[in-house]
């Protein structure tokens, strides 16, 4: 039997507290309780709490400094990458055009290691790219094919600071990704461009790689509105 280890004592006032930001019970620029007061509220142990507090502050979504009020930050502002796995895998209190958001970033960062990866390393990226006409039309594959390309991209690109920015989105990306995916549309979309990106690769193309992606990247952005009509 596979069993899932149970989540931490911290882990779970993590969440909690999480929960109670995007809910707005803990609005942004408001003040947590005391330490022991939220710990009671939590049902943990106050060395529990500071640890849970810790991994809140590391991420960007509250302010703790020594001998004052722990702030909830304006997370949209203030955050960092941390707080957008958070939204990602919230429900609550997440901005109606988040995936948008997203997609508009990664429409200016792909174009350009599409770019480099296929001129320095084009037949890696046609060797990897040649099954890919044959994916199974589901979300999840999709997905996964999805961000083990966009990852072979970053990582033959001359930057390495391109493979470093899409890891911090790791688990951004599957949650965002099968919602993404989830639209027959969209994953026909990405089907047809894996096809011309793999003869862009087989050419070492990679101006016409780079060209490619930014149109695919900007038809995506329309198509995804078009589906969320």
């Amino acid at each position: 039997m596979d069993w899932q280890p149970l989540p931490k004592p911290a882990e779970i006032a993590e969440n909690r507290l999480l929960e109670a930001i995007l809910t707005g019970h803990f609005p942004i620029n408001s003040s947590l309780p005391g330490e022991r007061n939220l710990a009671e509220q939590l049902g943990v142990t106050r060395p529990t709490l500071r640890e849970a507090l810790q991994r809140l502050g590391r991420d960007g979504w509250i302010d703790v400094q020594h001998g004052k009020p722990t702030r909830v930050r304006d997370y949209w502002r203030e955050g960092s990458l941390g707080v957008l796995a958070g939204l990602a895998a919230s429900s609550h209190n997440r901005a109606p055009d988040f995936v948008l958001h997203l997609m508009e970033i990664r429409a200016l960062l792909a174009p350009a290691y599409a770019e480099q990866a296929v001129q320095s390393g084009g037949n890696q990226i046609a060797l990897f790219l040649e099954h890919y006409a044959s994916l199974l039309d589901d979300p999840q594959v999709f997905t996964s094919a999805d961000w083990k390309l966009h990852y072979l991209l970053t990582q033959t690109a001359e930057n390495p600071i391109y493979c470093l920015l899409l890891n911090s989105f790791k688990s951004l990306y599957a949650v965002m990704g099968e919602r993404y995916f989830a639209y027959a549309e969209c994953r026909q979309h990405s089907r047809g461009y894996y096809d011309r990106l793999l003869s862009c690769a087989r050419r070492k193309n990679g101006r016409a790689a780079g060209v490619l992606t930014r149109r695919i990247m900007q038809e995506s952005i329309s198509l995804w509105q078009t589906v969320q009509g």
